[in-house]
């Protein structure tokens, strides 16, 4: 019976340090995100210096659900991948039906892009 309580410790330990590796701050999950962050942000017309700034703020403030309402703001039925007039826009925007995303996302531009405008001076 020893033998078998230590071997279900070493499992639960196992375990726990997996899932530690994969959830903290820098972990696989996040690192993975990360990536697929930035690879959307491209695909949808970012340029790489500033989707490599965004990425890992956004995903660091937003969870997977806002990150994948996000997504709305790609082009949909012929619209073109990056929107051709304010408007546009604006109605993608409103398909994310999520403010603190939306704000994140608009904050996260602006710090990114102030900062990238401030290395080129």
């Amino acid at each position: 019976m020893g033998m078998r309580l230590l071997g279900i410790l070493v499992a639960i330990a196992l375990i726990g340090a997996g899932v530690w590796a994969f959830t903290r701050d820098g972990g696989i999950l996040q690192t993975v995100t990360e990536e697929r962050v930035e690879g959307a942000l491209l695909a949808n017309g970012m340029p790489l210096p500033m989707a490599e700034c965004m990425a890992p703020r956004l995903t660091e403030r937003l969870s997977i659900e806002q990150l994948q309402k996000l997504e709305k703001l790609g082009p949909q039925g012929g619209e073109a991948v990056i929107p051709e007039s304010r408007s546009e826009a604006i109605a993608r925007l409103r398909r994310v039906e999520d403010s603190e995303a939306v704000s994140a996302l608009i904050g996260t531009a602006t710090s990114c892009g102030i900062e990238l405008i401030g290395k080129t001076l």
